[in-house]
């Protein structure tokens, strides 16, 4: 079944009636404003200010039905503009008592709010307003905030980005430890993270350590610590003549040592930290359903599907996956008008998270995966409309997107048959 926005729209505009109460909401962090309308754009009683604690979202409560008994109401619809993270409390709570919340675009809200005075002025008096009248129009969407397992994969995907960015600046740091102190270490161990060399680091950081122990010494260090293979005589050799002839800093060396067995401490707890982490994350992932399924993707590991399902939730809330597609912000955008062509581009307007992390998938697919390398080669090459390499990327990305709610949503393995389709398979033999 073919996606059609405007459906969806005609059918949130159905959803507000004469005895529905429009509620538009503008949230910071101490204090909330709330505007009341009805069906027919009408502002109703006054409006509410109150405090971002359980007495303030109480108050809103009371607001709210004394319009609605006032008015002959029966029903809430309340419209938030989910601008940083100040709206998840409030959201929870009315959700736990039966209050119906919707969110509203922050672009929209940007784009509409000289509608009523023609005045870019703004205050939170006013975006309330316009979130509301957002609402009447149909212009929100259902939140998708995820829940139970999806909840924690969530935390725990965010966490680990967190920890491989600190781990990521700690290897700076170690990089630039190591041009200053011992420029000529990389050519003796190309992979400064092996096992061999992180015991060299530790025990001898500077080339005068590594000169003054003496090539016997390392070599015994390297064995008494249980590493036996790829390091030998050779290895402690080439090591002792870097170490002589090195050109790195003398000056500063208790100092030196000293900032890199920090670094070196730090490395070893952020490593140790994303490894039971993803034990975590595993035990979650073997709870979902489909997860596996997802995972029998050539080149598609734990990784991308758990961040892939921490992004998106729970397939099933999803009638269509060109609506994961627009949550990625990889719906296409057009700059036409008249004999004008512009240029076709995403429009980045969705989970930045979800879209690198597709990206960096498809990067894996295109080199490793028969399917997909065969699909870009075509896009790219294709005597008719070829694409960019980076625009067929893009249109890859959103192929894994429905392979991967395809395996998902119904329970299947991967077919490398299916994913081109007969269609497909016809236009890369005419190109080849």
């Amino acid at each position: 079944m073919k996606h059609n926005p405007s459906s969806k729209q005609n059918q949130r505009i159905s959803r507000i009636s004469e005895t529905t109460l429009v509620i538009g909401t503008d949230i910071a962090k101490h204090q909330h404003v709330a505007r009341a309308f009805n069906y027919r754009g009408l502002e109703l009683g006054r409006r509410c200010l109150f405090q971002n604690d359980e007495n303030g979202l109480l108050n809103l409560l009371a607001w709210a039905e004394s319009i609605k008994q006032e008015h002959g109401l029966t029903d809430v619809l309340l419209g938030v503009e989910p601008t940083g993270h100040y709206w998840f409390p409030l959201f929870h709570f009315l959700k736990q008592r039966g209050v119906e919340v919707v969110l509203v675009n922050p672009h929209h809200v940007r784009r509409s709010k000289e509608l009523d005075d023609n005045s870019p002025t703004k205050n939170d008096i006013k975006d309330a307003k316009v979130v509301a009248k957002l609402v009447l129009d149909g212009r929100y969407t259902q939140p998708q905030l995820p829940e139970g397992v999806y909840a924690d994969l969530r935390v725990l995907m965010n966490q680990r980005d967190r920890l491989c960015g600190d781990l990521n600046r700690v290897k700076g740091r170690i990089h630039n430890w190591l041009d200053r102190f011992f420029p000529e270490y990389r050519q003796v161990f190309k992979d400064w993270e092996g096992k061999a060399s992180l015991i060299t680091l530790q025990h001898f950081p500077l080339p005068q350590d590594v000169v003054g122990a003496g090539e016997t010494t390392v070599m015994a260090t390297w064995k008494n610590n249980g590493v036996n293979r790829a390091v030998g005589p050779k290895r402690a050799e080439l090591l002792y003549r870097k170490a002589q002839t090195s050109i790195g800093l003398t000056e500063g060396a208790t100092a030196a040592r000293y900032e890199l067995a920090m670094y070196l401490e730090q490395y070893t707890l952020l490593c140790r930290q994303i490894e039971r982490l993803m034990e975590q994350v595993a035990a979650l992932v073997e709870q979902i359903p489909g997860a596996s399924h997802m995972m029998s993707i050539p080149c598609i590991g734990l990784v991308t599907v758990a961040g892939f399902l921490a992004e998106v939730g729970d397939l099933s809330g999803y009638e269509h996956s060109q609506q994961i597609v627009r949550h990625a912000g990889l719906s296409l955008r057009e700059n036409s008008s008249g004999l004008h062509k512009g240029e076709t581009t995403i429009s980045k307007r969705g989970r930045c998270r979800l879209r690198a992390l597709l990206y960096r998938a498809a990067l894996t697919m295109v080199a490793k995966n028969p399917e997909f390398r065969a699909l870009h080669l075509y896009f790219t090459t294709r005597r008719e409309n070829p694409l960019k390499k980076k625009q067929s990327m893009i249109a890859l990305c959103i192929k894994l997107i429905r392979v991967l709610f395809e395996l998902g949503r119904k329970q299947k393995h991967y077919d490398a048959s299916k994913v081109l389709g007969p269609h497909r398979e016809a236009q890369l033999q005419a190109a080849a």
